[in-house]
């Protein structure tokens, strides 16, 4: 930040400017807990015996810095080469209809309320609405520190068992969607796509009606025919900026799917056998006959349905981290 030419690039400056701001808050709370701890042990060695009251205050500062403690070491499982990125979330609804565009619907409540308890900021990329209900798909763009940190082990199908609003005989069904996460490059990737493998398709943006639904063809679609990869994006009024938009997704997505592909043969010569397979389930929410929500990966677990559907996601995000897949 000392050099003469650091505010030569603007974007550069500012991304810089935010993870310093990001490791400050980091440093600052390592600090502020060696202090707290210090006046701790210093109240301790002049404490009375009989000093009931300050043995509980110190007793309850110390299991709070405990707990603040376990929260920063989660800093230390982001350590890939794109966890401090900013990411785009995809929700897909799965086979079933309404029912599971309706769980789509409920998915996409379910992490816009933890981007706003992380005070993480939401740009909607794309949004399909169900026929009846719900919805067909949503795109976000997410930003914050370590968004794709966190966020990148959701990625997989998963599963909502409830008694259906939508039957009058009010029988149990089994829902499916699908998240996919993409980290949002800093950079412009370097990849040549030829244009005979591409599938342009334009459309009218769609989405919560109002202002925000465009009257002209603006919506861009694109398919990468030899990967059968699809990206859409709408949220821009030109349709230029929605196709630049969806290019940068389509060009992150093939990165990884080549990276992924590495790994993989890696792994096979390794002999390794992989626990989740593309496409597996990852989580389970029950809410009939018990409630209970359950990632598989993990095998952690709560009952309380209804707190993790309003975003409180953070037990199956620490545990999935911890596991270090």
């Amino acid at each position: 930040m000392l050099k003469p030419n650091f505010w030569d690039n603007k974007k550069h400056s500012e991304e810089v400017i935010s993870r310093v701001s990001e490791l400050k808050k980091i440093t600052s709370s390592i600090v502020d807990m060696k202090s707290r701890l210090e006046t701790d042990r210093e109240f301790l060695e002049i404490l009375e015996e009989e000093d009931i009251e300050t043995k509980k205050m110190i007793s309850s500062d110390l299991e709070k810095i405990e707990k603040d403690l376990e929260d920063l070491s989660y800093y230390m499982y982001l350590s890939g080469p794109y966890d401090n990125n900013n990411c785009i979330l995809e929700i897909h609804s799965g086979a079933g209809g309404t029912e599971a565009c309706d769980w789509a619907l409920m998915l996409y409540r379910m992490y816009r309320r933890w981007c706003e308890a992380k005070k993480y900021k939401t740009e909607l990329l794309d949004y399909q609405d169900g026929e009846e209900a719900g919805i067909k798909s949503a795109t976000i763009l997410i930003k914050g520190p370590n968004a794709y940190g966190y966020l990148k082990q959701e990625k997989g199908v998963h599963r909502l068992v409830r008694l259906s609003p939508f039957d009058s005989n009010n029988r149990r069904h089994t829902s499916f969607a699908s998240v996919e996460i993409t980290p949002e490059m800093k950079e412009e990737i370097d990849i040549t796509l030829d244009e005979k493998d591409l599938k342009i398709d334009v459309y009218r943006s769609s989405g919560c009606g109002g202002q925000g639904v465009n009257t002209t063809d603006s919506a861009v679609r694109i398919t990468h025919l030899p990967s059968k990869i699809i990206v859409t994006c709408q949220n821009e009024r030109s349709q230029i900026q929605n196709k630049e938009q969806a290019m940068k997704v389509l060009k992150m997505k093939l990165l990884l799917l080549e990276e992924e592909k590495q790994k993989q043969e890696l792994d096979n010569i390794k002999g390794k056998q992989k626990n989740i397979e593309f496409g597996s389930q990852i989580r389970s929410y029950i809410m009939h006959p018990y409630a209970m929500v359950k990632d598989h990966r993990t095998n952690i677990e709560t009952s309380n349905v209804s707190k993790v559907l309003d975003g409180d996601i953070d037990l199956f995000i620490q545990s999935n981290l911890k596991r270090g897949e």
